[in-house]
This record gives structure tokens, sequence and C-alpha cells, in this order.
């Protein structure tokens, strides 16, 4: 082989396998990006309710609690130490970075996974506790999506606000802040429908 052919064979050779692996810049997974505007601002939930939220809505082990709107993840944490799973729920970013390190300062990370994404459109069918900390107008918004997607039996635990005309199993005041429980029953299905 000539001198020149055997240098760009070598140039060759190694240019493709420097291409075939990317630089370690690349396999780092890209900072969550905004969806959109979050509907509301953050407001984080004191920890004595969300003792009591999780309390009234009988969390346990195997349980599957998803928090829509989850802020800094400390509803699905909580949930997590009393041996469920947790799905925490935020469009938000700065949230969503606040939640990741909630989770791995407590070490739940087995047991508790952070979504970027918006709660109007992510499946929540796998839940039998949803948390909720939004305002009226929203809890109205998703209870249709609540009655059609969760399976009887689901318990729905909210921070301060209610779901309308749809009325709680239980209202508590705890430490300033309302919280009401419901439970999903075989029939709304059909009232979700029928509300359309």
């Amino acid at each position: 082989m000539r001198p020149n052919a055997r240098v760009l064979s070598l140039v060759l050779l190694f240019g493709l396998s420097a291409v075939s692996v990317p630089p370690a810049a690349a396999q780092v997974a890209a900072p969550p990006q905004a969806l959109r505007q979050p509907d509301v601002i953050y407001v984080p939930t004191r920890q004595s309710v969300v003792d009591a939220m999780l309390k009234v809505a009988n969390v346990k082990a195997g349980d599957v609690v998803y928090d829509l709107g989850c802020g800094d993840g400390r509803i699905v944490v909580t949930a997590a130490k009393l041996g469920a799973r947790g799905i925490g729920i935020d469009i938000d970013p700065q949230r969503i970075k606040e939640a990741n390190e909630n989770v791995t300062k407590s070490g739940v990370g087995d047991r508790v996974r952070i979504l970027n994404q918006d709660l109007f459109t992510t499946d929540i069918s796998e839940a039998n506790v949803v948390a909720l900390y939004l305002l009226p107008s929203l809890n109205l918004k998703l209870r249709p999506t609540l009655w059609k997607t969760l399976k009887p039996g689901t318990r729905i635990v909210s921070h301060d606000f209610d779901m309308g005309d749809w009325k709680p199993e239980q209202t508590l005041s705890v430490d300033g802040a309302t919280i009401y429980y419901w439970t999903i029953t075989p029939d709304l299905a059909k009232r979700a429908a029928s509300e359309k």
C-alpha cells in the first residue's frame, strides 16, 4: 500500500469510529422543556397537609399515587415512604428539577417517577390515588377525565379546592387548609359522558 493510501485508510478508519461513538455531552439527557405555560403558580403544600391528605386517602404499600401538578414532589416522596409507588406530573421544568432532587435526597428513586408532562393529556389510568392542588376551574376541567379514566375505588384528594357539584365524601380542616376526599364509583363514567 502506498504511504498516502495508508494515511487515508487510517484517517477514514479513525474518523468513522469517532463518528460512530457519540461524544459524552450528547449522551446526557437534555433538560426538560416547558410544554406550555403552567396553569397555576407554584405554592408548596405544607408537610402537615401532605400527611393528612395521604392519611385520608388511606395510602399504603402497593398503592400507585399520582400527583397532578406535583411541584417539588413532596406528596409522591411522602407516599413512597409509606410503601406506595408515586408518579409526579408537572409541566414546569423548574418544578421537575426540584422534584427529582427531592426524590434523590429522600432515597425513594426506586419507587418514584417524576414526569414533565401536561396533566390534562397524561395517562393516569394506573393510579389508585390521585392528589391535586389546582384551582377550582382546573379541577372541574379535569373531573370528566378522572371519572372516565380511573377505576372504581380510586381515591382522589384535593388541597383547598373542591369539584363543584361532585360532593366530597369527607372534608377536613388541617393547619389552615381544607382537604377534600372522593372515591371513584362505577356510575361516574356514565355521568361524565352525559356532561358533554
